[in-house]
């Protein structure tokens, strides 16, 4: 005789070793049963003695469920079961290898994916792409050297008076609200915020100074080589 009951998870054994089954797809079968309240296929299992019991075939299932129970022992607390007599154990188990048989053997085939169609796109794409890059990476370099030009250019424009005069003289000198009032007058956005990461930058130095313009724009955060630019040609006129 076979019963339909819901039996406490710390009633029920398993012959078979957990680690048979994967510990992710018991995990997430586990979130699975919690939040729909239960297992939709009860498992099989058979009296052992008084309110316990083993499995006989959901093994997957029970080890789901025990995590469920660990994870929310509240809600998960019972679980879905056919409870049989031990004598007819051997029968079920003829039925339960028997539908196994029939699921395998109806389970329909997914479609392999057409791997030759997809290669040639694929080997376009990156052909593709690569050449983008490259793109990209030219015009960087060429911005760069523009810039390196425009750095070396400026410099040599700069007049050699006082040398505590100079741009960078300035910048590694003046205090945060000399440096905010200059970079106004020069008319730098943000300048109060760019003349504290100037003096913060500054002051990290081992000697508390910069070595050279490109030093300063990669010391100082948030500035450009265009705004360092800006800053030695209108300080450059000023003095």
């Amino acid at each position: 005789m076979m019963n339909f009951s819901l039996v406490d998870v710390k009633s029920i054994t398993s012959n078979e070793p957990r680690s048979n089954f994967s510990e992710t797809d018991l995990e997430n079968f586990a979130d699975i049963i919690i939040e729909t309240g239960g297992i939709i296929r009860p498992l099989v299992v058979k009296v052992t003695g008084v309110e316990s019991y083993t499995v006989i075939d959901g093994h997957f299932e029970y080890y789901a469920a025990v995590r469920a129970r660990e994870k929310n022992p509240r809600q998960a607390e019972m679980v879905n079961a056919f409870v049989i007599a031990p004598k007819l154990e051997n029968l079920v188990l003829k039925q339960v290898v028997s539908l196994k048989g029939i699921d395998s053997s109806t389970k329909p085939v997914a479609p392999q994916p057409e791997i030759t169609k997809l290669e040639p796109r694929l080997a376009n794409l990156e052909l593709r792409f690569e050449k983008q890059f490259n793109e990209f990476k030219s015009e960087f370099i060429q911005e760069r050297q523009r810039i390196e030009n425009q750095f070396k250019q400026l410099e040599n424009l700069i007049p050699q008076k006082g040398e505590q005069n100079n741009p960078l003289s300035l910048l590694n000198s003046l205090d945060k609200d000399e440096l905010s009032i200059k970079l106004q007058r020069s008319r730098i956005s943000g300048a109060e915020k760019l003349a504290k990461a100037i003096e913060d930058a500054r002051h990290k130095k081992p000697n508390q100074k910069f070595e050279d313009y490109r030093d300063v724009v990669k010391s100082v955060k948030n500035l450009g080589d265009k705004t360092i630019l800006t800053i030695i040609d209108e300080w450059s006129r000023s003095y």
